[in-house]
Parts: structure tokens; C-alpha cells; sequence
């Protein structure tokens, strides 16, 4: 996606460990127009596969998976919450995922009366690393025993090992935009 990989490369910065910030477009300040671009390409990507329900993690996936549920005939987004809350409900479906970021594990939380079997789901997040959150989603989906059509990953790190972990799972994977390097600040996209 082209427009994406112009947003990366003219607005984002590359950080010492490998991370690439993205805040000011991506997951602080949100840029409705490329989300909308972003929602339309998700749409053009899964357009044969009847999406029932897109699936998230919070924060930075919700805005996105909202603007994609558009493309889709407004299907409702379902997000795992990551702290425990007390008007969630005690029937849940859990997974334990390690954040690269923060450094630390945390279990993600759905409630089981927004997923079932009869689900059709796209699973839309943010960023793809090591694969950690997209592994928790994966889980709580098959707990639910819905069908998972895919997961779309707007920026992918493809130097990192999150791709290889979801292919192994058997899943559809498409990345919008797919980093082969981040060595020396520079940003270089695999194709």
C-alpha cells in the first residue's frame, strides 16, 4: 500500500531496539483519512470472505478495526480487553500474550457472548513483530470455535518472527506494509 508506506517513511522515526514510531498517524494522533484508505484496502483484501465480526486488541487496534468494519457492512468490532474491569463479565475467553513493547505478559480478555462458533472473523491490528498479540487473538478465537478468515496487519517488522508464527498457525496473513530493516534509522519495505 503505497500511500502507507509514504506515511511511514515521511512521518515516522525509527527508535533505538528496532521500533519504529508511528504516533503521530498510526496509534496516538489517528489519521482518518489513510485509516479510511487502510479500511479499503482490509475490504479489498478479505472481499470474498464473509465477515461476520472483526476482532481486536486494545488500544491501538480499536480505531482501526472500526473504520474496517465500514468496508464490511458495518460488522461488529469485538475487542479483548487487557486489564480486568469490574462490568466485565466473569464468562470469558482468556489468553496470556507478551508485550515487546512493554516488556511484560498481561492476559487478554472477551467476553464468550460476543463469540461463537457461528463467527466468521478478521482479526485487524496494528503491528506485527513477534507475533504475541496476534497469537492471543488467535486462541480466544478458537476457544470460541469461530472460523478465522484472516488478519491483517497494517505495519508488519518481517526481520522479526510474528509472520512465520501466524503462517504456522494456518492462517491467511496480509500486511499492508512489511519492514525488512530498521538498521541505522533507516526504514527499507520488503517490496
Amino acid at each position: 500500500m503505497e500511500l502507507l508506506k509514504k506515511y511511514i517513511v515521511e512521518k515516522g522515526k525509527v527508535l533505538p531496539g528496532n521500533v519504529l514510531k508511528v504516533d503521530s498517524f498510526l496509534n496516538h494522533q489517528l489519521d482518518i483519512g489513510l485509516y479510511q484508505e487502510i479500511g479499503r484496502e482490509f475490504k479489498k483484501r478479505f472481499a470474498k470472505e464473509p465477515i461476520s465480526k472483526i476482532l481486536t486488541i486494545e488500544a491501538s487496534g480499536i480505531g482501526l478495526a472500526c473504520i474496517t468494519a465500514q468496508y464490511f457492512g458495518n460488522v461488529p468490532v469485538v475487542f479483548a480487553k487487557k486489564f480486568s474491569a469490574n462490568n466485565l463479565a466473569s464468562e470469558v475467553y482468556e489468553s496470556k500474550v507478551f508485550s515487546y513493547t512493554k516488556n511484560e505478559y498481561y492476559q487478554i480478555r472477551v467476553d464468550k457472548k460476543y463469540l461463537s462458533r457461528k463467527d466468521n472473523i478478521l482479526i485487524i491490528d496494528d503491528f506485527l513483530a513477534n507475533g504475541n498479540a496476534v497469537l492471543g487473538l488467535l486462541d480466544i478465537a478458537k476457544q470460541a470455535g469461530a472460523n478465522i478468515a484472516g488478519v491483517g496487519i497494517v505495519i508488519e517488522k518481517s526481520f522479526q518472527t510474528g509472520r512465520e508464527k501466524i503462517l504456522k498457525e494456518n492462517v491467511r496473513l496480509e500486511s499492508l506494509a512489511r519492514i525488512r530493516s530498521l538498521e541505522g534509522g533507516q526504514i527499507v519495505f520488503t517490496d
